[in-house]
């Protein structure tokens, strides 16, 4: 268990950085699209943009996001390759069924 700790400790960190609604809709944002701006973003989930960036902010900290500037841009994209599985776990149902969880 000792020898755990930190690989369960790292897991919670990042379970907690996805597990708000705004930052779990980013991260699959990204899943499927692969990457995406702020201001696409900001026009998709219909909130201020420094909303979004504080969100963003939170997920590059967890080390789940990066940024890669392109001129005025910034293009993010899904850095953790355990965040993608979970996705895929999360979303394959809905996937499966064209979007529609029922």
């Amino acid at each position: 268990m000792i020898g755990d700790r930190k690989v369960l400790e790292d897991a919670t960190e990042m379970l907690k950085a996805i597990a708000h609604p705004v930052r779990l809709c980013i991260v699959r944002r990204l899943w499927r699209e692969g990457t995406c701006n702020v201001t696409y973003m900001q026009e998709c989930l219909d909130m201020p943009q420094s909303t979004i960036s504080q969100h963003l902010g939170k997920l590059r900290q967890a080390d789940i996001i990066e940024g890669d500037r392109q001129g005025l841009e910034v293009r993010y994209s899904l850095k953790d390759n355990c965040v993608r599985k979970i996705l895929e776990i999360l979303f394959e149902k809905q996937e499966c069924k064209g979007g529609n969880s029922k």
